[in-house]
């Protein structure tokens, strides 16, 4: 999951950096971003595992993780370049605007995108284990926040209108349900 969030922030973060006068994000930010994604990863060990993922021994299939991590790290930038386009030609966002739209955008998505491709099945089929919904819930919480904070200021962050917020989530909403959509076809075609 880390891979293919990584691979598709990369990217993005490489595409758009050629048509921007300015950096998408700050080396502060982008430290951020790592960190405040991997605290929902880390509870992953405590999470609830579908019974037929454990009825056999699996073996690893590496084309299949690399088709995997291809797959949802190009889906990502999808949506990141959705956001950007969002962000600079019908919001105009200024460069400090910019980033903190990006940054919300894509940590509470790479969230929450776990709960989607955690299992095969769907969320409401295969529910997460504890600790990582509880991890999830609390990083979107405190990114929606985040802005409005003393912390938001020390990272460069800046309070966003309140359109731009529902414009992000709705980018969030749609990315997730492409991302169970694709993760239903891809388990069509990819046995792992």
């Amino acid at each position: 999951m880390a891979t293919s969030a990584n691979f598709g922030n990369m990217f993005s973060m490489a595409g758009v950096s050629l048509i921007l006068p300015f950096l998408p994000l700050l080396p502060k930010q982008i430290l951020l971003t790592n960190l405040m994604t991997d605290f929902p990863e880390m509870t992953i060990a405590t999470d609830n595992v579908d019974s037929e993922m454990v009825n056999s021994p699996k073996r690893w299939d590496l084309k299949a993780i690399r088709k995997f991590m291809i797959t949802f790290g190009l889906i990502s930038s999808i949506f990141d370049y959705l956001t950007f386009g969002l962000l600079l030609l019908i919001l105009h966002a200024s460069e400090s605007q910019f980033r903190t739209g990006w940054f919300i955008e894509s940590v509470v998505s790479a969230s929450l995108i776990v709960l989607v491709i955690r299992s095969r099945k769907s969320f409401y089929k295969s529910k997460p284990g504890k600790y990582l919904l509880i991890a999830t819930l609390s990083i979107v919480a405190i990114i929606l926040i985040l802005p409005i904070t003393p912390i938001g200021k020390i990272f460069d962050f800046i309070v966003l209108p309140v359109k731009t917020y529902i414009f992000l989530l709705l980018i969030v909403a749609l990315y997730i349900l492409t991302a169970k959509i694709t993760k239903k076809i891809f388990y069509k075609r990819v046995k792992i």
